[in-house]
């Protein structure tokens, strides 16, 4: 009965980290635990550093978001690709994959680079639907490159389910880079593909625009080497790599470019520490909710189950690829790893299944939930940038669906591509 009323409140609208709360305490309540014991679980997020780089990575996304940065990686960027076939479309993926990886925010990148990138396709002879498809799709490629948030929230539930295998967060950043590529290859393809038999503009290449556009960055284009030159080559963890980009970025926009006045920064630490406190609070119930779920031993049932009816780790697979897809389209990224990753974390490492290989699998298929209904925020946020119909934009990204879930296959089934660049430990 108290299942169904859960299910309920989730139909109506209740915060989510309520329904994970009312779960958990229900469950302790019922197996005679001090519901002490909740306060408790929740508090270990102040015992985990790594967590740190959450809030601070996301400030720092919100003040490049602010800047006028994304002007500059688009100058940067075209001058690097704007004069090759499909030039334009190759651009525009690199342009958001940066970006998004830097702010965190696949809607951000939309909203920032969309109204600069939808005419620039235009213009080089792409049809709308394209145009449209491409953005709507690429704003959420970012998600396996570092620094982004999705793989440190991962790392920093898969750390406290003590598998016996390493889940380090600076291990993931590395697992992603490859798949992450794999997915920006293949999609300049298509976009260079569809460049066939149509007058595609191209701009000439000149060393004197690149040599302007990489002086106009010229404060930007140290930032990644800053943060995984520091992380790797150890000088920092993860949280002080945090703490310095944002020491970086809040000199180079407030006092060196000057886009950013003092003024504004009370107002972009308000709205960075909203969404962070979002994902926070529904992580602090989720601990509590997975402890109750480990001690009555239901990742060791689920697996039992499931392995009495499926043997092979690549059917699991298989089967979890069609799971996380479907959740996409009801979850958003954030809220699927806090509250799904639990449970089939220890399942797939039953299977012999890498955690970090896992990580990336699961981004990877929630990526594609991005744009598909009927919750895919970004079909959303592009409705309303470009005023188009939700149904118009699910066909234009067809496409780049099809070409991201093969991605996504050779991903599941080549852990090689997310294991290779890992250090042995």
């Amino acid at each position: 009965m108290f299942t169904v009323l859960l299910l309920a409140a989730v139909l109506l609208g209740a915060p989510l980290f309520a329904v994970i709360t009312a779960a958990a305490l229900l469950g302790f309540h019922r197996s005679g635990v001090d519901l002490s014991v909740y306060a408790i679980e929740v508090y270990r997020i102040v015992d985990m550093p790594v967590l740190l780089a959450i809030p601070l990575f996301t400030f720092t996304g919100y003040l490049l978001s602010e800047s006028r940065a994304s002007d500059r990686l688009l100058r940067l960027t075209n001058a690097l690709t704007g004069w090759t076939r499909g030039g334009v479309a190759v651009m525009a993926l690199v342009a958001c994959a940066v970006f998004t990886a830097l702010t965190g925010a696949s809607g951000v990148t939309i909203i920032a680079l969309g109204a600069l990138l939808y005419p620039a396709l235009k213009q080089a002879g792409y049809s709308e639907r394209f145009s449209l498809g491409l953005i709507t799709t690429s704003g959420s490629l970012g998600l396996l490159f570092p620094p982004s948030i999705a793989l440190i929230l991962y790392g920093v539930v898969a750390q406290q389910l003590n598998l016996g295998r390493p889940v380090a967060v600076d291990d993931l950043f590395l697992a992603g880079l490859l798949p992450g590529a794999l997915m920006l290859v293949l999609l300049a393809a298509w976009g260079v593909w569809e460049s066939r038999g149509i007058s595609v503009a191209r701009t000439a290449f000149s060393w004197r625009e690149l040599g302007r556009a990489v002086y106009a960055a010229r404060w930007e284009i140290p930032l990644p080497f800053l943060v995984l030159g520091g992380i790797y080559g150890g000088y920092f963890a993860i949280s002080e790599a945090a703490a310095a980009s944002v020491l970086y970025v809040l000199i180079v926009e407030v006092f060196l470019y000057r886009e950013i006045r003092p003024a504004q920064l009370p107002r972009l630490m308000r709205d960075s520490m909203v969404l962070v406190g979002s994902v926070l609070i529904i992580l602090g119930a989720s601990f509590a909710s997975t402890n109750y779920l480990i001690d009555i031993e239901v990742p060791t049932r689920l697996f039992d189950l499931i392995r009495s009816y499926i043997a092979s780790p690549w059917t699991f697979l298989a089967l979890l690829n069609v799971f996380l897809l479907i959740l996409g389209m009801f979850l958003d990224i954030f809220s699927a790893i806090v509250i799904m990753v639990p449970i089939i974390l220890p399942i797939a490492v039953g299977y012999g299944i890498h955690p970090v290989h896992l990580g990336i699998v699961f981004l990877a298929n929630m990526q594609l939930g991005y744009f598909t209904p009927p919750v895919g925020m970004n079909l959303f946020i592009a409705s309303y940038r470009f005023k188009r119909r939700i149904l118009d934009l699910c066909l234009a990204t067809l496409p780049f669906f099809a070409i991201l879930a093969f991605a996504v296959l050779v991903i599941t089934y080549w852990p090689w591509l997310s294991l290779a660049l890992l250090p042995e430990r």
